[in-house]
């Protein structure tokens, strides 16, 4: 607190925790104390005033609720504040009897500007905000069309998908994926573009239109994958600098058959997929033999081989990239999904929205809600009138497909 007559500044408005998509109940709690503390400092500067002698003066507080306010109210709420703090200054100057003092006039005169200029500043954030809006709903639009929400069923199949992008207020980046319900099967894809920004989200659309397009008309899924690396390479001649040379994509091709109960997977540099089967045990589908990503194949040629997995009734297939793999807390450790769905169900045909929610509220737990890299998750279960229960299971089990131990701890 000053002295009357003294140089004392305007308080200083608190940061505004902006929306985010992986936000945490601490940042609620900031927000809601942001939100009450124009009020508060009004009712401590009156307590402060009425308890000490006149020569002492609480007008850092006065000035400081109307600015504070300025960001985070309403017009009307704004112009109220920087009212019931002038009218607090005058009761309580007429209070002192000292209304008629230069340092009383000088500090009612530097309350009501500053009410002048919060309301200013208010209609200043308010059109930021706007066009922001704006800004969003065009975003918004722009990732319904590049990735669309897949449906609940598809080709007999549940299936869900979840797209959290690390930065605040983005709704697309560089991840993708893709279900196409095709005569050779539902196929499906999971990808993530090197890079970020816009040439990445440029990168996903031409992926996941190159998808759609080689999933109606390729006949096996080797084909398929050669399709998106040409789509790749003309895409690469269009681009200047280093994205010319290093632009890839890491992704993982998936056909399961309609009734045939297998999934054949190509994985081209890509995190696992993993099998869940419905009494719990897990398996970790690597691939028989390492691929380089798409859009690489200037570097080698090679066949593409697909990896044949039994996918029973009952069963989830779970397709995810590096950010939900490489989330990492504050020790520095990584979110191993492996590990931490060995054992678990998620029964029924709401089994693959229960199983994304799990592990988007998982890595926000395991991160502190400070995700670094965006996060793509499909899922895929394989109805079943009633699975019989064969034990509890294991975290990690030999794939009878390869006699290999894919270890999921």
């Amino acid at each position: 607190m000053g002295q009357r007559g003294g140089a004392d500044g305007p308080g200083r408005g608190g940061r505004r925790p902006g929306p985010r998509l992986n936000g945490s109940r601490a940042t609620l709690r900031e927000w809601a104390f942001v939100r009450t503390l124009p009020f508060l400092l009004l009712i401590v500067g009156i307590v402060y005033d009425v308890s000490t002698p006149s020569e002492f003066t609480a007008a850092p507080l006065y000035t400081a609720a109307p600015l504070i306010a300025a960001p985070f109210y309403s017009l009307l709420n704004t112009v109220l504040t920087g009212a019931a703090a002038s009218a607090a200054v005058l009761l309580l100057h007429y209070r002192h009897s000292s209304t008629g003092h230069v340092e009383s006039v000088t500090e009612l005169l530097t309350v009501v500007t500053v009410a002048v200029f919060a309301v200013v500043i208010n209609r200043v954030v308010r059109r930021g905000n706007d066009r922001l809006a704006t800004a969003r709903s065009i975003a918004e639009a722009a990732q319904r069309a590049v990735l669309p929400e897949p449906d609940a069923r598809i080709g007999g199949l549940d299936i869900a998908a979840r797209y959290e992008a690390a930065q605040a207020d983005a709704f697309i980046g560089g991840d993708l994926y893709a279900v196409q319900d095709t005569p050779h099967g539902v196929r499906l894809i999971v990808g993530d573009v090197r890079g970020k920004g816009m040439g990445a989200v440029a990168a996903v659309a031409v992926v996941i239109g190159a998808f759609r397009e080689a999933a109606e008309q390729e006949t096996t899924l080797e084909a398929v994958a050669q399709r998106l690396e040409r789509a790749l390479a003309r895409e690469g001649t269009r681009r200047d600098g280093l994205d010319a040379f290093e632009g890839f994509t890491t992704a993982v091709l998936a056909e399961i058959g309609h009734g045939d109960g297998r999934v054949r997977l190509i994985n081209r540099g890509h995190p696992e997929p993993l099998l869940l089967r419905g009494d719990g045990r897990l398996c970790v589908l690597s691939p028989t033999e390492p691929a380089l990503p798409l859009g690489m194949g200037s570097l080698g040629a090679w066949p593409d081989r697909a990896d044949e997995t039994e996918f029973p009734p009952g069963a989830m297939l779970l397709l995810y990239t590096d950010g939900l793999s490489e989330a990492r807390n504050e020790a520095g450790e990584f979110y191993d999904p492996a590990t931490r769905l060995g054992g678990r169900i998620f029964p029924g045909r709401r089994g693959p929205q229960a199983l994304l929610a799990t592990l988007t509220q998982e890595v926000r737990w395991h991160t502190g809600g400070g995700a670094t890299d965006d996060l793509a998750m499909l899922a895929v279960r394989r109805p079943a009138a009633g699975d019989p229960d064969t034990g509890p299971g294991t975290a990690a089990e030999i794939c009878p497909e390869t006699g290999r131990d894919r270890h999921a701890e």
